[in-house]
């Protein structure tokens, strides 16, 4: 699995707040999606400047916002400008290499949080997930253009339950929602293999055993390093007395810290499962070693015997009375087989065998 910590020697003697993307640039170009709501009409666009973005701000309803790519900085610039982000703000939505956190500004509430999904060769890889809500608007910033929220923007078109009924703060809550729930499906996945390790570990060990141990182990460090600051995060989002959530939506965010909770529950636990794995793996090799030095010992302890009656007769002394005995040589093969064999005799009855 790669690194998730990426360079910020870009950024090295810049004034603070100085906007830098940090992070993958991906070729594709950035999208901005619109959606602009109330209980009653439901628009969808794509956003083409931001200018057409400032109209559409103006109009009555709930705006939704989603901007995927962060690699043109002076597009995300002007829509900072436009709703007034504080420039901090937008240096931490372009450092994609940021720990998760919420900041309370009065006018909009900030929170950061990382998107983890294994990709098709099965690399765990963390993606920046920012929301900024106030009142009347949400802003969403990716990486790149995913289908994670399009399950909400199917919510919202069919307009069933509270989601087109409540304010911005509910559709936030939707949106962190979402980053949490595929927690889930990676625990999933780390499951499935934990399992399949544990059975192989069980029948026969060997280096890939030992390498898809180290893999999960350094997977399970990173959703910990996501997961702890992403847990104080809605924690203060609970205790926020702000008036951009309202009392009834507080609950909803105490449903994604219970979520969050469970989650590293979960991997604690499937940490110490690949500890054990690992004592289970080091046992195992020290098993099979033994069995090969208690073999070669074995064999080396007959052949002791053997090699000194050789080498007894191997010596070019003239005065030996036995080279001159007729049945000399076949005397000295059943001595020696009877050696070896009352040797192994031995051994068997010692059980060292």
């Amino acid at each position: 699995m790669k690194t998730s910590v990426k360079k910020r020697s870009k950024k090295a003697g810049l004034r603070p707040g100085s906007l830098v993307h940090v992070g993958t640039a991906y070729e594709e170009q950035p999208r901005i999606r619109l959606v602009r709501y109330d209980e009653t009409s439901l628009v969808e666009k794509d956003i083409r400047s931001v200018f057409e973005l400032a109209d559409e701000m103006k109009l009555p309803g709930i705006c939704w916002i989603n901007l995927d790519g962060l690699q043109n900085v002076d597009l995300l610039e002007q829509i900072g400008t436009l709703v007034g982000i504080h420039p901090l703000v937008m240096e931490d939505i372009l450092n994609t290499d940021h720990r998760p956190k919420a900041e309370d500004f009065e006018e909009y509430i900030f929170v950061l949080l990382k998107k983890l999904h294994h990709r098709a060769d099965r690399n765990l890889q963390s993606e920046q997930i920012s929301v900024l809500f106030g009142k009347g608007f949400v802003l969403s910033f990716q990486e790149k253009e995913t289908p994670l929220f399009d399950p909400i923007r199917e919510r919202l078109r069919a307009g069933v339950g509270k989601i087109r009924k409540a304010g911005a703060d509910y559709l936030a809550h939707h949106l962190m929602d979402a980053v949490v729930d595929e927690y889930f499906v990676v625990l999933e996945d780390i499951e499935e293999r934990i399992e399949s390790l544990e059975n192989d570990l069980v029948g026969q060990s060997s280096a890939a055993g030992l390498h898809l141990i180290h893999r999960l182990r350094r997977e399970l460090i990173l959703l910990r390093k996501s997961l702890w600051p992403l847990r104080e995060a809605i924690s203060l989002l609970q205790r926020a007395d702000s008036p951009l959530i309202a009392d009834s939506d507080l609950i909803y965010f105490k449903d994604i810290s219970d979520h969050i909770i469970a989650i590293i529950d979960t991997v604690d636990t499937f940490r110490d499962m690949l500890a054990g794995m690992l004592d289970i793996y080091l046992s195992s090799t020290s098993i099979k070693l033994n069995a090969i030095m208690k073999v070669l010992t074995v064999i080396a302890t007959i052949f002791m015997p053997l090699t000194f009656l050789a080498g007894v007769y191997g010596m070019n002394f003239k005065v030996m009375p036995e080279l001159d005995w007729h049945w000399g040589y076949p005397a000295i093969w059943a001595v020696m087989l009877t050696v070896a064999g009352g040797m192994l005799i031995l051994f068997k009855k010692k059980k060292w065998l």
